[in-house]
């Protein structure tokens, strides 16, 4: 059974990049289908309002349920997993993706403005599998970009899609830290070598290095990563 991902949004031309490189061929080969859907179809007003002032007073807009009740019920099943990304969700990381890899079917609701009412993940939490998921401690315009972010993660996981599968094996969050740097040819650009072990032919040097060199880039980038961080 392929991945099937279902994604919401008042922006659909936003995921053409969907249909291109890795994404696109995993869909050929049918591994994976995609189906974009606009959340103004399922409005009933003549407007097509997706959204309308916060009860509370404030800033800014919030999309009313209705419509993503409708669109959710549309393509929902007992197996599907809502995703709705928000900067105040648990953090997306390698294992949620290769999780998300492995499930049945996806359904990304892309929020604008303050977010969506959150009527809508109660509703849904006790009936089917609900994660709020954040791509990092900023704040985007929409929930599009981590949207596509968390698609590709996770896509690029599902068995058949890589054609070579060792590329997921030393990579960074694969490994204990960040992944080492990468070199190739020419050998000399700009008066920049590369690093000679690298071309000594000694597997077990190679291997070696390229750990000491994880390991100084996690220190250096990510020392949170750490053991013991």
């Amino acid at each position: 059974m392929p991945l099937r991902i279902d994604v919401i949004t008042i922006f659909p031309d936003y995921f053409a990049p969907l249909q291109l490189s890795l994404m696109g061929k995993a869909q050929q080969s049918g591994l994976v289908t995609i189906a974009i859907h606009d959340l103004r179809e399922f409005t009933s007003d003549r407007h097509r309002s997706v959204d309308d002032t916060p009860y509370g007073g404030g800033a800014g807009m919030v999309m009313t349920p209705e419509p993503w009740g409708q669109a959710i019920d549309a393509v929902v099943t007992d197996q599907s997993t809502l995703i709705v990304p928000t900067p105040a969700g648990k953090l997306f990381s390698q294992p949620v993706a290769a999780e998300l890899a492995h499930s049945t079917h996806l359904i990304f609701a892309c929020g604008r403005y303050e977010g969506i009412d959150q009527r809508v993940v109660e509703y849904y939490r006790p009936r089917i599998d609900v994660r709020e998921l954040s791509i990092g401690d900023y704040v985007l315009a929409g929930g599009d970009v981590a949207t596509l972010a968390m698609i590709e993660a996770s896509v690029r996981l599902v068995p058949g899609v890589l054609g070579n599968p060792e590329s997921l094996v030393e990579e960074s969050h694969q490994l204990p830290g960040v992944e080492y740097p990468s070199y190739t040819k020419p050998p000399t650009w700009r008066g920049l070598d590369v690093p000679e072990v690298l071309l000594s032919g000694h597997h077990d040097q190679i291997a070696r290095w390229r750990a000491e060199q994880s390991t100084i880039r996690t220190t250096h980038n990510r020392p949170d990563l750490l053991p013991g961080s």
